[in-house]
């Protein structure tokens, strides 16, 4: 064999064994960010829970206000949607609110269309602990190849968790300064 055919059989080596490494990571994640929040749970819950509250501190939804969204008839409770379309950072997608109970649990079905196809599950959790509200945003999903190719070089824990925690921020502003109204 010449000295070229054993380079790129090795080349060739290198890269089949990076494929199957990258394709061997695990495909299911869990983000999850809390915040404390001195307010009632009703209070926050509600913020949840009407998807028009929702984007007034959902940090994605602030990233490109130039976004069009569209609401559904019903924007609060089971059923409520929202569609967001944009040339900007946030896609194209569909937000539904496939589970909501009063003022404990809000489960959230995120469709990404565009600049992914993606099908993830967010999850709000409120628990009252007194005079404050304990809040967890947790989202869970499977990523594929490309996903799981970009994880090893980007932290998605940090990206995605680090704009859980800013909206969580704004939400414990929101909910807190509307309590001395």
């Amino acid at each position: 064999m010449s000295t070229l055919t054993l380079v790129l059989l090795g080349l060739f080596v290198l890269v089949a064994a990076f494929i199957a490494y990258v394709a061997a990571r695990p495909s299911d994640f869990r983000i999850e960010r809390s915040q404390r929040i001195r307010g009632s749970a009703d209070a926050v819950f509600a913020r949840i829970n009407d998807l028009r509250q929702f984007n007034t501190w959902n940090p994605f939804a602030a990233a490109d206000p130039g976004a069009n969204i569209v609401y559904s008839d019903q924007s609060r409770g089971i059923g409520a949607a929202y569609e967001w379309d944009s040339t900007g950072k946030a896609g194209k997608g569909r937000m539904t609110v496939v589970e909501s109970q009063t003022p404990r649990t809000v489960v959230m079905r995120l469709e990404f269309l565009r600049p992914f196809v993606a099908t993830n599950t967010a999850v709000f959790s409120v628990a009252s602990e007194g005079p404050v509200t304990h809040v967890t945003w947790a989202m869970t999903g499977c990523s594929g190849f490309v996903h799981k190719l970009f994880g090893l070089f980007f932290s998605m824990d940090k990206m995605v968790g680090g704009e859980f925690a800013k909206g969580l921020a704004t939400l414990k502003s929101l909910v807190e300064t509307d309590r001395f109204r």
